[in-house]
């Protein structure tokens, strides 16, 4: 992990901030510079609720190179309250519980651990709900 990428990333992998277009509402995640055509100032930071539900998932059963410590885990995509769907690793749950449609909500954890550079990655990953609102 590149230090400088994990620090333009931080917003993203820790507080779920994306986009919202000022004129039509539109909301996207992850945030995205503009496109050649639209005007820069049509987009503004915008803090995703984090609440969402499960839109479809799997459980990873061999895990990628460098994250064998995870072993078996439940990765979701998440269609959040505001619209965008997102892809995130499930915690705080068991893969015979999961169904879809079921409420979940963000929760911060770590990711990785980069090694030699001493970078301690975490980010985003959604549990089942545990308040009701």
């Amino acid at each position: 992990m590149n230090i400088a990428r994990h620090w333009r990333e931080r917003t993203t992998r820790y507080r779920l901030e994306g986009q919202r277009h000022r004129h039509t509402g539109e909301v996207r995640f992850p945030a995205q510079p503009p496109t050649l055509d639209e005007d820069p100032n049509d987009w503004e930071p915008y803090q995703l609720s984090g609440r969402g539900e499960i839109y479809s998932f799997s459980v990873i059963r061999q895990a990628p190179s460098g994250y064998e410590s995870l072993g078996l885990y439940p990765v979701a995509l998440v269609r959040l309250a505001e619209g965008p769907l997102v892809t995130a690793q499930l915690t705080d749950c068991d893969e015979a519980d999961l169904a879809i449609g079921m409420p979940v909500e963000m929760v911060t954890r770590r990711l990785m651990d980069t090694g030699e550079d001493g970078v301690l990655v975490y980010s985003y990953k959604f549990r089942p709900c545990l308040r009701s609102s």
